[in-house]
Order: structure tokens, then sequence, then C-alpha cells
């Protein structure tokens, strides 16, 4: 592709020995001053493929011109997209650090605390469009001179996250010639009135016939549930039991349902982290690259679609958070839908979450008789794409977990509104505390950082003791080979040591395969 060495080098470390085919196709049109609408599903190296033509671009305008400027904009529609593709660039100009600099301004820090970053003509600005715009008014950013490449990223969520007038302004304050890079997921209505918005004769890339991947890497079963209770018995049987194994991420469609949720399973000692749009920016950020490191295991998430109508109480929403678009989780094994998004580019995005690059994964969505409907929309538009995307029905016994039922209705008892509100203030103000009394000891000293978790218990329910423990005889005939034995209480057996010492004997079982995948309750 005729890359700087610089960037090889960057390409190497970071372990990419082949192109993606969005990369593939993208790069050399990029690299001709093509511009670009590109439509690849989620996981498939879509920010790779801009920032490299990008980078490498700068780095041949460089050569001749040496004087320092914003040459590229990069649009996201949220902070933590924002801090993503930052840190992207930054990997791939670790050995150019000094020809290309990156400014991430989607934050909430002060504009006074940006001015001096923007002064110095980063060569590229990433940032949300109200946050470019305001800095546009403010005269920290001026884009008419220099501009050479405008990037936007998740094209199809902008105009959804309230952008549209943000970005017909800050259109006004480009240059009449400029190369574009559109990049999406879908392509919707709101993508189509972009192109025409910011592209002249672009080249369309239409990759991966369907929105998600095939039912060999990923597959998508839906559970029908009767009750509200039904959700709370099945979440609690999947988690307790040790039948879902992996990272897991779980969507919820509002702010009190993160809660509620997470006080559930608290009564059953299963820790778990929220995220949503109330948490401050850099909470968020270092639970999803704690939660990429391995530190924990679920994630009670609300997405885009649900705090569009979610009302805040105790707490402010903030418009430019998203989870289930564009964030890189990584190494997700399963996503389960506890709420049934709202529409088919919701759903594709939550699940995007799994099954990305070449990874296998699972989805399970929970639906009630009211988001049947919902659940119709999906299966005709992925039906659409490929019939081998259709979800499953997940058949299970509901005779075998029945047991369980008292236990959750046990633990629902103590999950009140009141326990919710105290629990929504509790989280707010400790994190708070975590994201800016301490941000400036954090940076001194970083390693400290790791130290500091968000699963911990909230406990403004009361904790009941004997639901910690699974007793054996609950636990179905079908599912006492799978289960984990550290999930249940055991009787130690004792046998005679001729020295007089007693020792246990205890033999550890490897985990079963991923549950969702062999369905044993069939």
């Amino acid at each position: 592709m005729g890359l700087d060495d610089r960037l090889l080098k960057a390409i190497a470390d970071l372990g990419w020995a082949e192109p993606t085919l969005i990369q593939e196709k993208a790069i050399p049109l990029a690299l001709e001053g093509k511009d670009l609408l590109a439509r690849a599903r989620t996981g498939s190296g879509k920010t790779a493929a801009y920032a490299v033509p990008v980078i490498q671009r700068i780095l041949t305008s460089k050569q001749t011109v040496r004087e320092q400027a914003v040459r590229a904009l990069v649009l996201v529609p949220t902070k933590e997209l924002g801090q993503q593709v930052q840190a992207m660039i930054r990997q791939l100009t670790a050995y150019c650090a000094r020809d290309v600099q990156v400014a991430d301004i989607s934050g909430k820090t002060e504009l006074s605390a940006q001015r001096p970053i923007l002064m110095e003509k980063p060569d590229i600005v990433v940032g949300t469009p109200s946050r470019v715009q305001v800095h546009i008014a403010a005269q920290n950013l001026v884009l008419h001179s220099s501009l050479e490449m405008l990037v936007i990223d998740e094209a199809d969520l902008l105009f959804s996250f309230g952008f549209e007038t943000d970005l017909k302004n800050l259109v006004c304050h480009l240059p009449k010639i400029y190369q574009a890079f559109l990049m999406s997921a879908t392509f919707s209505d709101d993508v189509q009135a972009l192109k025409e918005l910011v592209l002249h004769n672009p080249v369309t890339l239409k990759l991966q016939g369907s929105y998600l991947p095939e039912s060999s890497q990923l597959q998508q079963y839906s559970v029908k549930c009767e009750e509200e209770d039904d959700k709370f018995l099945l979440i609690y049987t999947l988690l307790k039991l040790g039948l879902v194994q992996g990272k897991t991420l779980i969507f919820v469609g509002s702010l009190d349902r993160c809660y509620r949720l997470k006080l559930f399973l608290e009564q059953f000692s299963i820790p778990a982290c929220v995220l949503n749009s109330e948490l401050p920016v850099h909470s968020r950020c270092h639970i999803i690259s704690q939660f990429n490191h391995g530190f924990y295991d679920y994630i009670i998430a609300t997405d885009e679609q649900g705090l569009d109508s979610q009302t805040c109480r105790g707490g402010r929403k903030d418009k430019e958070y998203g989870v289930s678009r564009g964030v890189d989780f990584q190494n997700v094994v399963n996503v389960i839908n506890f709420d049934f998004p709202t529409s088919v580019e919701s759903y594709i995005h939550r699940v995007g979450r799994t099954a990305r690059a070449d990874n296998r994964g699972t989805a399970l969505t929970f639906v009630s008789h009211s988001e049947l409907t919902l659940l119709e929309d999906v299966e005709n538009a992925l039906a659409g794409e490929n019939a081998d995307c259709v979800l499953k029905p997940y058949g299970f016994k509901k005779e075998e977990i029945e047991g369980f039922r008292y236990r959750c209705r046990d633990a629902m008892r103590s999950v009140t509104k009141q326990a919710v509100k105290e629990a929504r203030l509790k989280e707010i103000k400790q994190e708070l505390l975590n994201s800016e009394k301490l941000k400036t000891y954090f940076e001194d000293n970083p390693r400290d950082l790791q130290l500091l978790r968000h699963d911990k218990d909230l406990h403004p329910a009361i904790i009941k003791p004997h639901l910690k423990n699974v007793p054996d005889y609950l636990i179905p005939p079908t599912l006492k080979n799978m289960v984990n034995p550290l999930t249940r209480r055991k009787k130690k057996r004792l046998r005679h040591n001729p020295k007089g010492a007693v020792k246990t004997a205890f033999k550890v079982r490897q985990k079963s395969a991923n549950f969702l995948k062999n369905r044993s309750l069939m």
C-alpha cells in the first residue's frame, strides 16, 4: 500500500498480519484521495481503515509543508468512542508521535483547559460535533484554512443523538475542498442525509452482506418470558449456577432497571458493574478498560435507545453516552438482552459487541409479551439479510428451574423503589469521588488506579445471607454435572491420616462449555 515504515512498524507491533476486508478495500481508495461511504459490521476494523490513511497522508504532507496545523477532524457520537479512537491513533503513531499529534476534546473537561491543547494545533482532532462547535465558536479551533480530511465515525448514530444542527453549522466552517470518510455499521436515512451533506462523488463500500456474523460464529437465541419475574429467575439461574461463562454484557432498558438488576444480583453475592449515562465519563471509560483487562465478568448497561426517553432523577444524563455502539469491548463471550432493544439498529449494535473479528459469541434475548412485535421486526430484518441469522427459540424446561423462584421472589422483596433510588445516589456520589477528587492522585500514581474497582456492593437493600449459597437439592438433575462446584455448598469428606492430621478431599471439576451453546435443558 506504500505506507510509511514507521506506520508499518506500529502495525506490526499490534500484531496485524493481514488487513481485514474493510481495511483491504478502503485504505487504497482513501490513499488515492477518494471520498468513502463504508458500511461494515461492528468489529471489522473500521477505525484502522480510516486512521491508517489519515496518518499516512499527514506524514506525506509534512515532507513538504512543515507548518503545524489541524489537518484531520474525526467526529464521533460518544465520549467513550472518542477516547477509544484517540488510543488507536496513538498506537499507530507510536514511532512518529512527534510528526503526528492527536487530541481528544470529546470529554467534559473545561474549555479553558482544552484551549492550550488546541492552540498547539494538533494534526488530528477527535471530538463530538457539539464539542467541536463550541470550540469553533470560542475561536479555539480554526478549520476553514487547514483541514484536509473529515471522518465521521458511527455515522448512523449522530443524528439520533441530536447532532443534526451541530453538524450543519459545522460544515459552514470547513474548507470547500476536503476528503471525507463516513463509517457506519448500518445504512439508514440519517446516513444518506450525511452523505449529501459532506461527501463529494464518494465510493460506496457495502461489505459483508449481513449486519451480523453467520450462525457458525454468532449464535442468537430468544426466550419468551410470560411474567416479569421470569427474567429475573432466568438471569439468576444462568449466572449463579455458572452456566454462562466468560465476559458478559447485560443490556437493560432504563437507569432504574440497571440498579434494580444489580441489587437483585447482590442478594446472591453476584458482583456486577453498572454502566450508564449518569456516571462521570472518566469512570465509564475506566470501567470499560478494566472490563477489557478481565477485572469483571458482568456489566449491566443501558444503551442510547433506553436513555432517550429516560427521565433522570437525582443525576444528570449525558446525551453523549453510548455503550451499544462503537465502543470496543474486547473478548465478550455473551450478550444478554434483559430488556428487548427498541429498534432493529439497536439490536444489531448490542449483539455486535460479541463475535467480533474471528471470535465466537452468543446472544440471548429475553422477550416479554409486550415486546413480541419488536422481536418480529428484528427477525424480519435479519431474515432479509441472511436467513441463517434469525433468532432461534431457546427451548428449556421451565419446571427444571421452578424451584429457584421462591428465592428470587424473596430477593426481589428487598429491592424496593427506595432501595433503587438510594443505590443510584450512592453510586453517583462514589463515582464522582473516584473521577474528580482522586484524578490528580491517579495521574501521579497510575498503578493504584488498577486497584480502584467499580463492582463493589451498594447494599442499600437488606442482604439475606441464606441466598448466597445454592442448596444441592434445588439443582435440577440435568444440571448437576454442569454446575460449577464453587457456586454451591459442598459437604466436606473427611479421611483418616496416619499422622493424625485431618485432610479434606476436594476434587475440582473442569468447567463445562458455554451453557448457551449446548442448551442441555432442552
